[in-house]
């Protein structure tokens, strides 16, 4: 069987992936960075790499794929500290959100992100995967290359920060999930 020559405009649904699959990670990578102009640069980075390797991603295993290299670029950018934190205590105000709860949910969601910021990038991880994601404690350990126990830790750990945290200790505060109705 002759093989079809590999063009520019032939990637294998990259493209179609890539823009199904971008609000999604910039969602999750807001959460990993705390900054949705660093969220945006990570997932167009880990698109880039990924797409280097496009074909040698088993089709079942994408997303997982996909996960996994947006966790590790978030902990090697951390890692090169090339890019400095600056966390708003409030969101800028946009025209298209004047309802009357609105000053209350970017209240809350500032709140939420400073205390995710203050988490071990571990610890932080497996929240925003965990919690905004729903991956199960298998699906995240494969996610991060450890061990279930080192999910239950870090997701305990994490919890225990998040209520502790004093930002989230006010009364409009959002609710912190229970441990005990987490998906196994």
């Amino acid at each position: 069987m002759p093989h079809k020559p590999v063009t520019a405009t032939d990637d294998d649904g990259f493209a179609e992936f890539a823009v199904a699959a971008w609000p999604r990670l910039v969602r999750t990578a807001q959460l990993l960075t705390g900054d949705f102009h660093e969220a945006e640069d990570l997932v167009q980075t880990t698109l880039a790499k990924v797409y280097g390797r496009w074909r040698k991603v088993p089709r079942g295993e994408i997303d997982l794929y996909v996960r996994r290299a947006l966790i590790n670029n978030n902990l090697s950018r951390l890692r090169r500290k090339r890019v400095v934190h600056l966390l708003t205590p409030v969101l800028p105000d946009s025209a298209r959100h004047t309802s009357a709860g609105h000053a209350e949910t970017v209240e809350q969601r500032a709140s939420l992100l400073a205390a995710l910021a203050d988490l071990t990038v571990r610890q932080r991880a497996v929240m925003v995967l965990r919690y905004w994601e729903d991956l199960t404690e298998l699906e995240i350990a494969s996610v991060l290359n450890c061990s279930i126990g080192t999910v239950k830790t870090h997701a305990r750990r994490g919890l225990a920060a998040l209520r502790a945290h004093p930002g989230l200790a006010t009364a409009t505060a959002p609710p912190l999930p229970s441990p005990s109705g987490a998906r196994r």
